[in-house]
């Protein structure tokens, strides 16, 4: 890779890093004729930005290699967000769709006197999901895993009247029992990440207290879905992950780039070239798909490793190469974005050159973590988050979800569209008396946050014609109109 190349990556990465915003779909313009500038213009649309000439571009980011500031957002230097109430209000700034979901249920009244339990990752965007629910009107607590939690951020929020259930030193019996307190605080709807609380309300015998739940994740629902069918689910769930809105930009946009970025800048710091080996991604689905095209954005050469043969032929109608993760693992980046337990084994482990999880799960990695031994690359660099399992992989963030454990979790633009999606969850729960099971949102849903979406952005679609709306009622064929003997 070019120094030119190099430069312009980490620009890139410097601008996502140090704002928590999305590439794709945003505004960018670049000032320069050198090599870096020519390099930026070329992999910006490549991760979806939208490309114009400088001057021209009357709001978004402007790249100036080598000028200060190098990078204006909005026609000024990037913020600070030296501080977390900084990181929590920035994170405010950018939720504008959650935000008008959020006003409706207020001016509404449909979450007034509401007990809500949160249980997810806790970091700005979370605690702008509290902050704008208890505005709302609603009763708020949060809960986070100790290995979820952002200690100054559940300040802020208890600064600000939310308690906020967690704490890093906890491990074991002690995690199990802050959970157990949380849910006992008494919640009408439970909003969770993984299903963990939903699960442990059930083994507890208090989930038929609540009213309903809605799950943000792959991984949660598919033990739900497992529940219901042996007949063990007590409360109505909705699946926010199954949401379009949700999915497909929260978990290839959003797990895309952020998982990637944190990966390349973990080796970074450890001196190793993200391009130095071709990497595996392992699982075809929306997180798989997304870190995928982030990687080869990046130049790197990606192939991928499947157990679905309908999405193994879409990865190689996409242009990767595809083949058995034993096979292409030896020597490779392996990322996995399966979000199920054991999907990177021990022979991967040996013969892999780095391994990092995308999305995550508990023990996706089969790791034993007392084998993890400090790295120093051959400059003498060393990342806080590049360790060595024994005399095999390099393995990032100790095989935890990377773009949470080496960086701040998905852009905030896309936390908007999924915690939209959770407020639609939220009034759905509340204002229909939903039988006990897994439950879809309504397209209108999806609809509605996408309408609300481009019209924030000041955008404009098209709308279908009355000739096309009266066609489409008819069912006769028109091939043959006319045409009766």
């Amino acid at each position: 890779m070019t120094d030119e190349t190099a430069t312009a990556q980490r620009l890139v990465r410097r601008f996502a890093r140090e704002t928590n915003l999305l590439v794709a779909g945003r505004d960018f313009s670049v000032v320069g004729t050198d090599g870096v500038a020519d390099e930026l213009r070329r992999l910006l649309p490549a991760f979806g930005a939208h490309l114009g000439d400088a001057g021209t571009v009357g709001h978004g980011v402007v790249f100036a290699p080598g000028a200060t500031p190098e990078i204006l957002l909005d026609g000024k230097a990037l913020p600070a967000r030296e501080t977390a109430p900084d990181r929590v209000d920035a994170a405010g700034r950018h939720m504008p769709v959650a935000t008008d979901r959020a006003r409706r249920l207020r001016e509404a009244g449909t979450v007034k006197g509401v007990r809500i339990g949160i249980a997810m990752v806790l970091e700005p965007k979370t605690a702008q999901l509290a902050l704008l629910l208890r505005d709302a009107g609603a009763t708020v607590a949060v809960y986070a895993h100790p290995d979820e939690i952002d200690v100054e951020v559940a300040q802020v929020l208890r600064s600000r009247g939310i308690p906020v259930d967690g704490d890093p030193a906890l491990s074991a019996a002690a995690e199990r029992a802050a959970a157990v307190a949380f849910l006992r605080r008494g919640f009408d709807l439970l909003l969770d990440d993984g299903s963990h609380l939903i699960r442990l309300a059930h083994e507890e015998g208090i989930a038929a207290a609540l009213r309903g739940a809605a799950e943000e994740t792959t991984s949660g629902l598919t033990p739900l879905r497992l529940m219901e069918r042996e007949g063990v689910l007590e409360i109505p769930v909705i699946a926010v992950n199954d949401a379009l809105t949700k999915t497909s930009f929260d978990n290839r946009y959003g797990t895309g780039q952020s998982c990637v970025f944190a990966i390349a800048d973990a080796l970074d710091d450890a001196g190793i070239d993200l391009r130095d080996q071709p990497a595996v991604v392992v699982g075809y689905g929306p997180v798989g798909e997304g870190v995928a095209a982030h990687l080869r954005a990046l130049g790197v050469q990606v192939g991928v490793t499947e157990t679905d043969p309908v999405r193994a032929l879409r990865a190689t109608h996409d242009g990767y190469r595809i083949g058995r993760l034993h096979d292409l693992a030896p020597g490779a980046l392996v990322v996995s974005a399966t979000g199920a337990p054991h999907t990177v084994d021990a022979e991967v482990l040996r013969t892999a050159a780095i391994v990092a999880v995308a999305g995550g799960v508990p023990h996706e990695v089969d790791l034993d973590v007392s084998t993890l031994q400090s790295y120093a690359g051959a400059d003498g660099q060393r990342s806080p988050f590049v360790e060595r399992a024994g005399d095999g992989a390099l393995v990032i963030a100790r095989a935890g979800c990377v773009n949470l454990a080496a960086g701040e979790g998905n852009p905030i633009e896309i936390m908007d569209l999924s915690f939209a999606v959770q407020l639609y969850a939220v009034e759905h729960l509340l204002s229909l008396a939903l039988p006990v099971g897994v439950h879809a949102l309504p397209a209108e849903a999806d609809t509605a946050i996408g309408t609300a979406a481009l019209a924030l952005r000041g955008e404009r679609i098209d709308q279908r014609s009355a000739a096309q709306i009266d066609a489409l009622r008819e069912w006769r064929s028109p091939r043959f109109r006319g045409e009766s003997a």
